[in-house]
């Protein structure tokens, strides 16, 4: 049987010859950007804490890096985040998660570096935002941060989307950025205040909006091909409906069935070519409409990607993919199944039931070589699995699986509280 990541190794306070080349490996990016760091309560804050921050591309790791230098913290990491570098990523103080999991080493990992004095650092959106808003957070966020009992800060992080957006890596140039560092619970707060009242702190505290935020600085994009790759976020056309094909080229964002064409500003404001109106000129309304779109095939019960041909590379441990076979994926109101036969004829298959899965994580041209895929978790593997088929969307089965999910909660008399999963 093939080696697993040892998930339970407890974590090991970053090593104090790495701390400074820590520093110095992040300083580059944040002094290129001129990354301003607003802080709010937080300027002399010790350890131990936790702190929570949003994603929306590597910079944020920089400037958190910087935001908390000389503090020693310890960082929750996806597992492909290790590969070929466990032993570095272990020594700078990472511990190893597999995404959109219940795990409750992990709880086990981060009570270890409160009571080593250290900071907890989380990333609880648990993947990048797909159009720089708020991705949604789990309900168990609050219930942690009190059970850890120590203070809680938040960094959100202002200009990392627009400046390489999950669908297009490519930097813009976009600078200033900025960072709110906020302390948001005193050890007595989390004591004192209701569960309900904690997460809805968390989720006030975690809306931003790149492109808004973009706009209202005035800040310019230095890209001649800023609409490359929206079409993987913005697969519907509001003009005509279609869907999957959308196409970009540019600056421009074409649907190649209705012909309609958009333009992106250096803005990041969309505008229709030609005389004719624009549905959405901001990219994020655009998404929003496609979740309403997948929203009411979930309600009507018409929702099912059906039965589409797939390739599997499982993530069982750090050292690399394996190849593990060609295959089918299935995602509907049951969840996902996805059955995979390898070359040696061996069957394998992973169902993921919708109760199971609040969110889940997708890539975009993933390594630059295989292209778009949905990335699956069980605590002892990770399958990423790629469609075959043009007439798809991993963006779509994100959505759905959010819809899914709300959807199940309000059957069972549990609906979500906005912004929670």
């Amino acid at each position: 049987m093939t080696p697993r990541f040892d998930m339970a190794l407890p974590p090991i306070r970053t090593r104090w010859y790495l701390r400074p080349i820590t520093y110095l490996l992040s300083l580059p990016d944040v002094l290129s950007h001129k990354t301003v760091i607003h802080y709010d309560g937080t300027k002399d804050l010790k350890g131990p804490y936790v702190l929570l921050s949003n994603h929306n591309a590597f910079m944020d790791f920089k400037v958190l890096t910087k935001a908390i230098y000389p503090r020693r913290a310890n960082y929750v990491v996806a597992i492909d985040g290790f590969i070929g570098r466990e032993w570095l990523l272990r020594n700078v103080g990472c511990i190893c998660k597999r995404k959109f999991t219940n795990d409750i080493t992990l709880v086990r990992h981060l009570s270890k570096v409160i009571e080593n004095g250290d900071v907890a650092v989380i990333y609880p959106e648990a993947r990048y935002s797909l159009c720089g808003t708020t991705a949604v957070l789990p309900e168990s966020l609050g219930k942690l941060c009190r059970m850890l009992g120590v203070p809680v800060a938040v960094l959100v992080c202002h200009g990392h989307h627009v400046n390489s957006p999950f669908w297009n890596l490519h930097s813009r140039g976009i600078k200033p950025t900025e960072a709110d560092f906020k302390l948001l619970f005193t050890p007595e707060d989390l004591k004192t205040l209701p569960l309900d009242e904690i997460n809805a702190r968390l989720v006030e505290a975690f809306q931003y909006d790149d492109f808004t935020w973009l706009q209202q600085k005035g800040i310019k994009m230095k890209y001649d091909k800023r609409a490359e790759g929206l079409q993987r976020v913005l697969y519907q056309c509001p003009h005509c409906g279609t869907e999957y094909e959308m196409d970009s080229s540019g600056n421009e964002l074409i649907c190649k069935h209705c012909g309609k064409r958009w333009t992106m500003d250096e803005y990041g404001v969309l505008h229709a070519v030609g005389d004719a109106p624009t549905e959405f000129p901001h990219v994020p309304d655009w998404y929003e409409w496609e979740r309403a779109n997948v929203r009411a095939e979930v309600e009507a019960g018409t929702y099912d990607s059906g039965e589409l041909p797939v390739e599997v590379r499982s993530l069982p441990n750090a050292k690399r993919f394996i190849a593990l076979g060609s295959g089918t994926m299935r995602h509907n109101a049951d969840g996902f199944v996805v059955k995979v036969r390898s070359l040696l004829g061996k069957e394998y298959e992973m169902k993921i039931p919708v109760p199971s899965l609040y969110s889940c994580h997708i890539e975009y041209n993933y390594l630059g070589k295989w292209g778009d895929c949905v990335d699956l978790n069980t605590l002892e593997d990770t399958w990423y699995t790629y469609p075959k088929v043009p007439r798809c969307s991993v963006t779509k089965m994100a959505l759905a699986t959010e819809e899914l999910y709300f959807a199940w909660r309000r059957s069972i008399g549990k609906p979500c509280k906005p912004g929670l999963a």
